[in-house]
């Protein structure tokens, strides 16, 4: 739905994009992260049609963004960070000002206006003034702005920067519930935030597209450690693992559980699970657990520690 080819964006003698290229599949929540000034705005605006490529290709839903921009700009949803509202409007009329400017039919538009605001949870404010609603409130009015004319790919950036916790969890929510009826491309700084919602990440530093993929994907593509975490009701030994190769012992300090790093968990849990029940013991629980998130980003952008 979205297609990347070969992006490079120059601001005089700066270059901001170095030939990025990437696809995020159709109804896939794809999230973009990146130190600060790595690229990512200036990447949503270039997919957005807010602003040309200096060189490279963006294809939306097939529309290339520079020789059909006005179709192309039709099938995107934009949220920026700082969203433009219009204080002195209220939540229905500003929605109604933005579906014209989208060109939403106007004979569509008090239904399309009905649309997004049961979608984003908008009723309780939809007739007060945006200068009198609450800021979890008014991220919720740019992503109704976002979603008016009903665009198969939404680009949103930072979309829940400044919001308190439980806004953060109900703009959240939101997002996540179009998963599947949408393509959306997520920017965060907040690697929970886009683990919680994402099934794939893409990671930009210096401009460059320097990881992309899921997070098991890009944890054993970094080579890093693989934790399998095994449990048993009891009688848990060492030889349960005994003479598999690549598998070393983290932590096993009782006779019920081990955490283990695992070289290849395809090939070893089964021999695991297998050992374990012909052995005679009640096996609770045999995972892997993926690197998080923050460990690939620091990987990826290549951060060191203090």
């Amino acid at each position: 739905m979205i297609e990347v080819t070969g992006l490079e964006k120059w601001y005089a003698t700066f270059q901001a994009l170095k030939s990025i290229s990437f696809t995020v599949p159709e109804g896939e929540v794809t999230g973009f992260l990146g130190p600060n000034g790595a690229g990512k705005t200036t990447t949503l605006r270039i997919l957005s049609g807010f602003m040309p490529a200096t060189q490279g290709t963006v294809k939306i839903d097939g529309l290339d963004i520079r020789e059909r921009s006005r179709d192309a700009r039709r099938r995107v949803g934009y949220l920026p960070e700082d969203v433009p509202l219009y204080r002195d409007l209220s939540v229905e009329s500003f929605l109604a000002y933005m579906a014209g400017l989208k060109e939403v039919p106007r004979a569509q538009i008090a239904s399309e206006i009905e649309r997004v605001v049961a979608a984003t949870g908008l009723e309780p404010v939809a007739k007060r003034l945006i200068s009198k609603i609450s800021r979890g409130y008014r991220q919720r009015t740019g992503l109704a702005m976002a979603l008016l004319g009903d665009p198969p790919v939404l680009l949103l950036d930072e979309p829940t920067s400044g919001l308190d916790p439980n806004q953060v969890v109900e703009v959240r929510a939101l997002i996540k519930d179009l998963s599947g009826q949408k393509t959306v491309l997520l920017s965060s700084h907040i690697l929970s935030e886009v683990a919680h919602i994402t099934t794939r990440v893409l990671i930009i530093n210096e401009g460059r597209l320097v990881a992309s993929g899921t997070a098991r994907d890009l944890a054993g593509g970094m080579h890093l450690e693989r934790r399998v975490r095994l449990r048993v009701r009891q009688g848990l030994t060492a030889e349960l693992w005994s003479g598999l190769t690549g598998v070393r012992v983290l932590d096993h300090s009782d006779g019920e559980t081990a955490l283990l790093e695992v070289m290849d968990p395809e090939r070893d849990l089964p021999v695991l699970a297998r050992r374990a029940v012909s052995s005679g013991l009640d096996l609770l629980e045999l995972h892997e657990e993926v690197s998080d998130l923050e460990t690939i980003f620091r990987t990826a952008t290549g951060a060191r520690d203090a």
